[in-house]
């Protein structure tokens, strides 16, 4: 399964679930809901962060954040 540190700026994405990690209640807080479609909006020139669109905003992710996503091709 893919993760959303995987995506290329412009691609878009469902949230399908998350790795067992203690940062998953947060992310859900902010939006990042298994179900929710999500798009890469920037990449920073190292590559950390990333800001991704997601329910109606836009959010910055740490790498290892957007790691702890798995993600679904939207069709």
């Amino acid at each position: 399964m893919k993760r959303l540190s995987d995506l290329a700026v412009g691609q878009k994405a469902t949230i399908h679930s998350f790795e067992k990690d203690e940062i998953v209640i947060k992310l859900m807080e902010m939006g990042c809901v298994p179900g929710e479609v999500v798009k890469v909006i920037q990449v920073a020139p190292l590559g950390d962060p990333i800001s991704i669109a997601v329910s109606g905003y836009n959010l910055s992710l740490r790498l290892s954040e957007a790691n702890s996503i798995f993600i679904e091709d939207v069709v």
